[in-house]
């Protein structure tokens, strides 16, 4: 399985940015900015995301993992 960013993971499950940031009760700005990639969810968050997206830990990558 190809790792995904949190944007092509958040797409492929169905989910808009609002709705991910309704369900983990985070602002919107929130969620764009673990997308972008100015701030990185901790890890509790991550694993939330994880399951709400349906994708293992290891079948996301964040941008600065392919520098």
């Amino acid at each position: 399985m190809p790792k995904l960013t949190l944007k092509a993971a958040r797409v492929n499950a169905g989910y808009t940015q609002q709705d991910v940031a309704d369900n983990m009760h985070v602002a919107l700005s929130t969620v764009r900015n673990w997308e972008n990639g100015t701030t990185s969810p901790k890890l509790s968050q991550f694993v939330k995301l994880c399951r709400l997206y349906n994708t293992p830990m290891d079948g996301i990558f964040f941008e600065d993992e392919i520098s």
